[in-house]
């Protein structure tokens, strides 16, 4: 089983009330700008300030584990953690593992990057996070896949030479082709999956309809879009 991170928890309980059941929030910490590991060894991110907003409005107490990608499921059912709140695009495939919570961001974009303009995708090699829409769609194309364990992996694979092009959530790869002269994006874009939500075990339905309340809360006062809009992550609602 892959390790276990904790790291700093986060008092979420309003004035008056008692000490709750402590929530843990399982993430990657390797995924820009949804979620990583700062300096300072902390889970930081879109999905860090959005979590702790959302464990405050459901009067939780809530504390950050990291888990490695290709077993966050897994150890969400085996309860390693309470959550997942990485990335994580809802699917029917993953609907029948766990539940998810309504969405907090559209659908985003996923985009190709590569070293050239010309990469032809059929008959190239595409590279992907393992275990991720991206990776099913190249898949289900007929493509030819190579998968790693990280984004950061997949995206190296391409600078290496041993890919033709990474598809990948296109705010995840802004950042690294905006940094990298030598990427650069293909024309072609598409839309998989329905949007990000909150992974939660299929016998925790009383504490998905917290956390379902408090996204809700969130889109209706506008304080969910403006951090969508900090963090650059896609769409408004």
């Amino acid at each position: 089983m892959k390790k276990l991170i904790l790291t700093t928890a986060v008092l979420a309980l309003t004035a008056g009330m008692g000490l709750a059941e402590t929530i843990r929030m399982g993430t990657e910490g390797a995924y820009p700008p949804y979620n990583f590991v700062n300096d300072k060894g902390e889970v930081d991110g879109f999905e860090r300030e959005l979590g702790d907003e959302l464990c405050k409005r459901a009067e939780l107490t809530c504390e950050w584990v990291t888990n490695d990608w290709d077993s966050i499921i897994p150890n969400l059912v085996s309860g390693n953690y309470d959550t997942i709140i990485a990335g994580m695009s809802i699917t029917d495939e993953r609907k029948e593992k766990i539940d998810f919570t309504q969405n907090y961001t559209q659908p985003d974009p996923s985009a190709y990057a590569a070293l050239s303009t010309d990469v032809d995708l059929a008959n190239g090699v595409v590279a992907a996070q393992a275990n991720t829409i991206q990776a099913s769609f190249v898949a289900a194309q007929g493509w030819k896949l190579v998968e790693f364990a990280t984004a950061d992996e997949a995206m190296a694979a391409v600078l290496n030479g041993e890919a033709d092009a990474v598809l990948a959530d296109k705010a995840s790869l802004k950042d690294m082709v905006g940094s990298n002269d030598k990427l650069m994006f293909l024309d072609r874009e598409e839309l998989i999956g329905g949007g990000v939500g909150m992974g939660i075990r299929k016998s925790d339905s009383a504490l998905r309809d917290k956390f379902d309340a408090a996204i809700q809360s969130m889109k209706d006062d506008g304080s969910l879009n403006a951090l969508i809009a900090k963090w650059e992550i896609g769409e408004a609602f």
